[in-house]
């Protein structure tokens, strides 16, 4: 039995995968390649790669996937020792071509381009102060800004520079910078996005959004950049400025650890597939249930039903199917194909669901578009109670830092309680683990931005751009 799910409305959409390399040898954009193909799930919209000879800064770009972006045609210019990559999904600006990562300009210094994971809540300032001073924007993107700020600032070299502006920056940013000489990585003091530099075996450094990607190029000696941090990469030398102190109170995106990150990654020093098995322990001792089987919707919370079903006795098995390469497709069905059951996300394990009692572990609940139609799957295929387990709190505030949850208007627990998001859904119950379970399953008191849980928001938020409808609940920290 198949449907149309539209699975990719209703998660927190990706944000975005930065790759920086400096190597002995000419073959940078190889490498970059590779580490951004790692980090296809972060974003699959556009890609981008540029590279430094010691001269010049080369660049090649566009929408689509990685493996449509780049081909031995389009990598073959690509030449130099140094390179920085992306792989962009919209946050600010639209998912246009002006829009595509890395922004190469030339400057007084040389060419420079960058890359950025993340998103800044004071960005329309930013923007109009730099065409008050007559500065050429050509895209929508906070990111041209970061880049055309850098350029425009005074100093002795491009780390020094970037020491000076980065006060005035503020939100998240992940940066990948290059010039002819050097690449650059850059993370916020408030530590929002991850960052971590590794050692290529074959000499030389990388710096990628994810431990995994690091690990693909077979670096060894990763460690996480930590926040407020610039760290040069030119050849086999590393320098690491400090050019900012940390925050106080550090802002970790708790969604790195729920769904963003793939589970092989390492973030603050975790596991990511063993905090989400315990988040679906912890689920287990706070919403136990009399089921016959546990199931995940895949991927990233088959970590967790795991983990629920070795607390609750229940048996761990599949009902879905997906098909991983639906929703990455820039083919668009017709509705006629759509109403036939053509470019389906998910498909049912029939034989592992009827005549059942289901706990159905999901990561999240955003929008509410998809909960409903795999219920109903379910039940189709022979479900005799299907009980939903959700492995955060509700999401009931936006993000402004990087990642899409949508706006106060789209948020269903924002507008519905869980009994109403229960009977919505048309679920037999829907438990979601509180705020304390979920840290005690990270194993942190604090440090993490929670702010779309609970509306605390660690920096003041420019809150028109979350609905201009209604109000606000929260609390600005």
């Amino acid at each position: 039995m198949t449907y149309q799910i539209g699975s990719d409305l209703d998660r927190p959409s990706e944000e975005c995968g930065v790759i920086g390399i400096s190597t002995r040898g000419g073959d940078a954009a190889r490498l970059a390649f590779f580490g951004l193909y790692a980090l296809q799930h972060r974003g699959q919209e556009a890609a981008g790669i540029a590279v430094s000879d010691g001269r010049a800064v080369r660049v090649h770009k566009d929408t689509g996937l990685v493996s449509q972006v780049f081909d031995p045609r389009a990598l073959a210019p690509l030449v130099g020792g140094l390179g920085i990559g992306h792989t962009r999904y919209s946050t600010t600006g639209s998912n246009s071509e002006r829009n595509v990562q890395p922004f190469v300009v030339e400057t007084l210094h040389g060419p420079l381009g960058l890359a950025h994971n993340g998103n800044l809540v004071n960005a329309d300032q930013l923007r109009k102060r730099l065409l008050a001073r007559g500065a050429g924007l050509r895209s929508s993107s906070d990111s041209e800004v970061l880049a055309l700020m850098l350029a425009a600032t005074e100093g002795e070299n491009w780390e020094e520079r970037l020491a000076k502006v980065m006060p005035e920056w503020e939100g998240a940013f992940s940066l990948v910078i290059i010039s002819g000489t050097k690449v650059i990585a850059v993370r916020d003091p408030w530590g929002f996005r991850p960052l971590s530099l590794g050692h290529l075996p074959s000499g030389g450094h990388a710096v990628a959004s994810e431990t995994g990607a690091l690990r693909t190029l077979g670096c060894d000696t990763v460690r996480e950049i930590a926040p407020g941090q610039i760290v040069v990469l030119q050849g086999d030398v590393v320098r690491t400025l400090q050019a900012m102190s940390p925050k106080e109170h550090q802002a970790r995106c708790t969604f790195e650890h729920i769904y963003f990150s793939r589970p092989d990654a390492v973030w603050d020093g975790l596991s990511v597939h063993q905090v989400r098995q315990r988040l679906g322990e912890e689920l287990a001792r706070q919403h136990p249930v009399e089921a016959d089987v546990v199931v995940p919707v895949p991927d990233s919370s088959m970590p967790a039903a795991i983990g629920y079903s070795a607390v609750s006795g229940i048996a761990y098995n599949e009902a879905f199917v997906k098909n991983r390469y639906i929703g990455r497709t820039f083919i668009e069905p017709t509705d006629e194909l759509r109403r036939s059951g053509v470019a389906l996300k998910f498909n049912t394990l029939e034989e592992n669901i009827r005549g059942k009692r289901l706990v159905v572990i999901d990561d999240s609940i955003v929008r509410g578009t998809t909960s409903g139609p795999l219920i109903r799957m379910l039940r189709d295929a022979g479900a005799l109670e299907v009980h939903v387990r959700i492995t955060c709190p509700p999401i009931a505030h936006p993000c402004f830092f990087g990642v899409d949850m949508g706006t106060y208007e789209e948020l269903i627990a924002h507008q519905l309680s869980v009994p109403e998001i229960n009977a919505h859904i048309g679920s037999d119950s829907l438990g979601f683990l509180s705020l304390d379970r979920m840290m005690k399953a990270i194993g942190r008191d604090d440090g993490y931005c929670n702010a779309c849980f609970t509306g605390n928001y660690p920096l003041p938020v420019q809150l028109s751009l979350a609905s201009s409808k209604q109000r606000f609940d929260g609390v600005l920290g």
